[in-house]
């Protein structure tokens, strides 16, 4: 099997298979070196347009820390590649430089998300279309896009610096999907959720694809109980995979308990008060796994449309005048099967953006106070849209923030750019978040007199955090194993902002950013290492004591993160690594070090105390794009799979 052979593998970025030599454990982990500060300062609280994107932002994701990669659907974008329309691009955050990629097969409603190895993959999407959407005479391709059928198609890509990379297409191929879910899992392998064949504004029993599979493959799909059961809006359904190994979905109304290792699904309760996914839309999110949680998972969902499966193709449901929702609900389906409702959102909104920050809170931003996601020809579309109004203001929710209290929109400005559907938001590096996108129509639609146009104008926002002082820690791990031996990172007292009680007011944390499409970010996690800390009353400083990832891959997956060390509420810059072994396959799980007891004592001892424990694991780099897997050998490997 493909997986048994991924365990004994290691992916070489070259496309070569080599044979896997584990480092031994007197090997010592790679350290980074100490991040820097912001390259420029911004407006706290606010969104600066900071240029126009080659391609409209349907889909991103950061690929390393100077790279972000968009898709779109295909359309006329004035951007070309190889002869026509660009619907993808690179831009480096860097020097605000940008360049077109060829992403071979039709995009539009894709799904994403990265694997252990560090490769993306990106599946599924429409079939070939020219002007207008509309299919193509052809669906290998030619004039005027050439651009063809990517229902099938699985794309990968292996992010750089030196503009060396671009998509390939796996061989082996998945079910038709257009609006596909991927969440990546525990070997750092990926499933593959549901769609449609034909797309629409929502599905029906006659192209719909209510199944799973895995990439790498694991065989034909297999069907699922509520992807069959909630049609029509069973489209992109919100599914996390849970610290128990299993995967939450949320389809329609329903919701399940997926242990898709044994294909066994268990129903949980009804959501209440509104519908959650596509296109209803709501943003949705795990809540930060910390120790103080005991890294037990709750997903928010707030927004969204109160829909019924009857009223979706009613011809007196007219979309962009129905109000979105303001309702909030929590669940813990580790614990609980039942929802508990939550502060209610500021202003009612559907297709909003969740986005998770390094201080533990999320930004919410981006979406319509009327309609739904969606686009047509319908008398009563606001241009093409289905949606209006749309709201201007963020709002961030403080899950430590009592209850009444959860939800502030104090100190925060409005942006200028209407988004919805078809937009994007996501984490970048320095703690501020790229927001992109919005194209409600059929087509490259511009000009004087278009209400919701083809929107290439993307913004910055500054979060409250965004200008002061950053900590520079000095021995942050370049490769995080699942348990094992901790290690110490050291702060200045200028990392401390002078105050040594800030030493007890210190967290390291792993973020995955996650792959930002249709008012999801795929693979979005957020998990808190646990630490202690020795503060120096000598000068001020302190070493933290740094327990490696929980011992268990489901809480975060395997796969490349980037890791923030927060004093006060204030990040450092973050630092791109990996989590687990760099490949795909059963990950090793060690014993837990235990942590030295919180302690102050009167100077720092004579010996460096930031010197790094022995780490058991494959030695990479902190260069990650060099050394990840490489999707070149991912497709060696998927050959051997399809014609074995």
């Amino acid at each position: 099997m493909l997986l048994a052979r991924l365990s004994f593998l290691l992916l070489a970025p070259a496309g070569g298979l080599v044979r896997l030599v584990r480092a031994q454990a007197t090997q010592p982990a790679a350290t980074l070196p100490a991040p820097g500060q912001p390259a420029q300062t911004g407006t706290v609280g606010a969104f600066v347009i900071v240029g126009n994107s080659l391609v409209s932002a349907q889909q991103i994701f950061l690929g390393t820390p100077d790279r972000v990669y968009f898709l779109d659907k295909v359309e006329n974008n004035p951007t070309q590649i190889n002869g026509h329309p660009a619907w993808s691009s690179e831009w480096s955050l860097g020097n605000n430089s940008q360049r077109p990629l060829d992403a071979i097969t039709n995009t539009f409603c894709a799904g994403g998300n990265v694997l252990g190895n560090g490769t993306w993959l990106n599946v599924g999407g429409n079939q070939a279309v020219t002007f207008g959407g509309n299919p193509a005479p052809s669906q290998h391709g030619g004039a005027p896009y050439d651009d063809p059928d990517g229902r099938n198609s699985m794309r990968l890509l292996d992010p750089c610096e030196d503009a060396s990379c671009d998509w390939v297409l796996s061989p082996q191929q998945s079910a038709q999907r257009w609006y596909p879910t991927l969440e990546t899992l525990e070997d750092g392998s990926i499933i593959i959720l549901g769609g449609c064949q034909n797309g629409g504004y929502v599905n029906d029993i006659t192209q719909d694809t209510p199944t799973y599979e895995f990439f790498p493959t694991r065989g034909a799909p297999m069907a699922s109980t509520i992807l069959e059961s909630t049609l029509p809006a069973n489209l992109y359904p919100l599914t996390w995979l849970l610290p128990s190994g299993t995967l939450l979905i949320q389809s329609n109304w329903a919701t399940s308990i997926l242990d898709y290792k044994n294909q066994i699904e268990t129903p949980l309760d009804d959501i209440p008060d509104a519908v959650r996914v596509y296109p209803a839309s709501a943003g949705t999110a795990m809540l930060p796994l910390t120790p103080a949680n005991n890294y037990t998972a709750t997903i928010l969902f707030c927004g969204g449309s109160d829909v019924q499966p009857n009223q979706w193709l009613s011809p007196s449901f007219i979309p962009p005048t129905f109000p979105a929702s303001t309702s909030c609900v929590k669940l813990t389906p580790d614990v609980s099967g039942s929802y508990v409702e939550d502060d209610p959102l500021p202003a009612a909104r559907s297709m909003a953006n969740f986005v998770l920050l390094p201080d533990g809170r999320i930004l919410c931003l981006n979406g319509g106070g009327l309609g739904t996601a969606g686009y047509g020809n319908n008398s009563w579309a606001i241009g093409h849209s289905y949606a209006d109004a749309p709201v201007l203001q963020p709002a961030i929710y403080d899950p430590a923030a009592p209850n009444g209290s959860h939800w502030s929109s104090d100190g925060l400005q409005n942006s200028t750019v209407p988004r919805m559907y078809h937009s994007s938001a996501l984490l970048l590096p320095d703690g501020s978040v790229l927001v992109s996108g919005s194209n409600p129509n059929p087509d490259y639609t511009v000009g004087p007199g278009v209400v919701y146009p083809t929107e290439y104008r993307t913004e910055l926002f500054y979060p409250s955090y965004f200008n002061q002082r950053r900590p520079q820690p000095k021995g942050l791990l370049a490769q995080y194993s699942y348990g094992g031996p901790s290690f110490d990172i050291t702060l200045s007292v200028d990392d401390l902002f002078g105050d040594l009680n800030n030493a007890n007011a210190t967290s390291v944390v792993i973020i995955r950013p996650g792959f930002s499409t249709h008012a999801i970010n795929m693979g979005q996690r957020f998990a808190e290492l646990n630490t202690s800390y020795t503060a120096y009353e000598g000068n001020n400083t302190a070493v933290i004591h740094v327990s490696q990832l929980p011992p268990n891959p489901a809480i975060i997956a395997p796969g490349p993160a980037f890791v923030f060390v927060v004093v006060k509420g204030v990040p450092s810059i973050g630092q791109q690594v990996m989590l687990g072994s760099g490949q795909l396959g059963t990950q090793t799980v060690l014993a837990v070090s235990d942590l030295p007891v919180a302690s102050v004592v009167a100077a720092p001892a004579a010996t460096s105390s930031s010197a790094n424990t022995k780490s058991a694991g494959v030695a990479i780099s902190p260069r990650l794009p060099a050394c990840f897997g490489g999707a070149a050998a991912l497709l060696a490997l998927a050959s051997i799979a399809l014609w074995t």
